[in-house]
């Protein structure tokens, strides 16, 4: 199911072959699990695009945007419903359009059988987060890294990337937080070090203490990492991922682990799944 500026798309969609969002990458995206026919974190998802909006001199219409995901949240069964808002057509050249005419779509596709809590197996690449990118900490369009990392990744058998940032520290998969348990505290690195400010990441912040768990930002290089006694990954669509392997090195799931994932998937309303 596919949207184009508040009308449903049936076939081929018009579109300006100008569109910035195509030849610049100028946009940005969200991608929210629908989960009984509820948006799961509808309100951290809306407020961090317009946040990162407001940052680029995006114009973002909230309301809009709401209106566009409920509109596809209501199909049958869990989806997964991803907005897009591009800056519109412009002149060529980098110069911001004086006068922007977002474009905005929103498309919708069936939930993946098995995707929730999904374990995976992690392989470093060679590809680097920039912590002074602004690319690093919000959902562009500009996905090319992720891309590449996630390619590199799978050609090493791995399910996603363990991403390093320039300054060799640890800082997200391609698509996905990271958390490292010590102890009873859960590490996650700051958005400063060229993370996303993920919404399932916060979730798992306020949710830490009813798991027993402290959670903390705070750097992580790569012996701290691999010395932590339980490792996992967030993202707005397969919720808490356990890392069972790292480089082909196996990792065990904790209890503590276990039960923030079922905190997280109650409160995304996909408690019975």
């Amino acid at each position: 199911m596919l949207r184009l500026n508040g009308a449903a798309v049936d076939g081929a969609a018009p579109f300006d072959l100008a569109d910035r969002g195509l030849t610049l990458g100028d946009g940005l995206f969200e991608t929210i699990a629908v989960f009984g026919g509820k948006p799961a974190l509808l309100g951290e998802h809306l407020d961090r695009l317009e946040r990162a909006a407001a940052e680029i001199r995006l114009p973002v219409d909230r309301a809009f945007c709401e209106a566009e995901i409920l509109a596809l949240a209501a199909g049958e069964g869990d989806r997964i419903v991803r907005l897009t808002v591009t800056r519109g057509a412009g002149a060529r050249g980098l110069a911001l359009p004086e006068e922007a005419r977002p474009n905005v779509i929103a498309a919708s596709s069936p939930y993946p059988k098995g995707a929730l809590n999904v374990p995976i197996r992690l392989a470093t690449v060679s590809v680097r987060r920039n912590p002074t990118s602004f690319a690093s900490r919000a959902k562009t369009l500009s996905y090319l890294d992720s891309v590449l990392a996630f390619d590199e990744a799978k050609r090493a058998g791995g399910d996603d990337a363990l991403m390093l940032n320039t300054d060799g520290r640890v800082a997200s998969t391609a698509m996905a937080n990271l958390f490292a348990l010590v102890g009873d505290e859960l590490v996650t690195p700051p958005v400063s070090e060229g993370v996303l400010p993920g919404i399932v990441r916060g979730a798992v912040m306020e949710l830490a203490e009813k798991a027993g768990l402290m959670a903390t930002e705070r750097s992580l290089d790569i012996e701290a990492f691999d010395r932590a006694d339980a490792l996992f990954a967030t993202n707005s669509v397969r919720l808490v991922m356990p890392v069972t392997m790292v480089d082909g090195l196996r990792r065990g799931t904790p209890d503590p682990v276990a039960r923030l994932a079922a905190l997280v998937a109650r409160a995304c309303g996909a408690a019975t799944r």
